[in-house]
C-alpha cells in the first residue's frame, strides 16, 4: 500500500491507521490506548485490560508505559489478564507469555491487580475454568492484541478458531504455520522447541470485549493483514473477525500494510 503515514481509512467497523514504521505505529497506539483508559477510569472508576504477549507488541508497550505516565494514569484501578500461554511453561520460563508481560510492562507501571494463567498447573481444565470465572466477573473494557501470520487472534488458528465459541478459554494444538513464526519471532531456536499445545482465550471472548487495539508491525504480517482487511470473514483468517467489532482500531506500519489495495 504505497501511502505516506500516517493513513487513516475503514474496513467495516474496523478502523485502520497506516503508521511509517514500528515506533510510530507504537506511538500512536499507546497515546490511543492511554487517553482512552483514562477516559474509561474517570467514568467507572476501573478498568479490566487484557494483554497480547508478544515481539510484536514491544514498542507499544514501551511506548504505553511512557505515555501513561505523562497522562499520570492511575493504573492501581486497572486489572489486567492476558490472552495466551503454552501449557506446560512455568511463569519464570523465558518464553512464557508471564514472563514476557512482566519484562516488558508489569515491572514499570503500580498495576492494580494482574490475573496470572497457571500454565504450568496439571488440571488444564480446571485452570480453565478459574480463568473463565475471572473473565466472567465484569466486562472487559480493552484488549491490546496483535494478529499471527495465519490471521491468528491469541491462539485461535485457522483450525480451532470458532466465531461463537461457547468456551472463554480452551486448550489448542497449535498448527504449523503459528509455531513456525515463533521461531520466526526469535522466540525459540526451531521449531521442535515449540510447545504443541497452548492455553488460549477464544475469539468469544474478543468479540465480547468493549474496545480493541490491535497492533501489528512488519512485512511477515502484510498477507494476514490483506485477509483480514479486504478478504471475505471466515475462520480462515480468524482476525477477520475484527471487522464486525464496534470500538476497534488496527494499527498497522507500511511494511503490514504492503499487500493492501487503495
Amino acid at each position: 500500500m504505497p501511502v505516506s503515514a500516517p493513513h487513516y481509512t475503514t474496513a467495516g467497523r474496523l478502523a485502520v491507521e497506516v503508521h511509517a514504521d514500528r515506533p510510530a505505529l507504537g506511538r500512536a497506539a499507546a497515546r490511543a490506548v492511554a487517553a482512552h483508559l483514562h477516559g474509561v477510569l474517570a467514568r467507572q472508576g476501573e478498568a479490566r485490560v487484557i494483554f497480547a504477549c508478544a515481539p510484536s507488541q514491544d514498542e507499544f508497550l514501551a511506548a504505553l508505559v511512557h505515555e501513561a505516565r505523562s497522562l499520570a494514569l492511575d493504573w492501581s484501578r486497572i486489572t489486567a489478564f492476558h490472552m495466551d500461554d503454552y501449557v506446560g511453561l512455568a511463569a519464570a520460563h523465558p518464553q512464557s507469555f508471564r514472563h514476557y508481560l512482566q519484562h516488558h510492562l508489569l515491572r514499570h507501571v503500580p498495576l492494580g491487580r494482574f490475573h496470572p494463567l497457571p500454565a504450568e498447573q496439571p488440571d488444564a481444565g480446571a485452570v480453565a475454568a478459574r480463568y473463565s470465572a475471572l473473565l466472567r466477573e465484569k466486562p472487559i473494557d480493552l484488549i491490546c492484541m496483535g494478529i499471527g501470520e495465519n490471521g491468528h487472534i491469541a491462539f485461535n488458528d485457522p483450525p480451532v478458531a470458532d466465531f461463537a465459541d461457547p468456551l472463554l478459554v480452551k486448550v489448542v494444538e497449535l498448527d504449523l504455520t503459528c509455531r513456525q513464526q515463533q521461531v520466526n519471532d526469535g522466540c525459540f531456536p526451531t521449531l521442535a522447541d515449540v510447545p504443541l499445545h497452548a492455553f488460549t482465550l477464544t475469539v468469544s471472548v474478543f468479540r465480547q470485549a468493549k474496545r480493541l487495539s490491535i497492533h501489528v508491525p512488519g512485512p511477515r504480517k502484510a498477507a494476514a493483514v490483506g485477509a483480514t482487511v479486504q478478504g471475505p470473514v471466515s475462520t480462515a483468517c480468524p482476525a477477520s473477525i475484527l471487522r464486525l467489532h464496534p470500538d476497534a482500531t488496527l494499527y498497522i506500519d507500511t511494511a503490514a500494510a504492503a499487500l493492501l489495495s487503495t
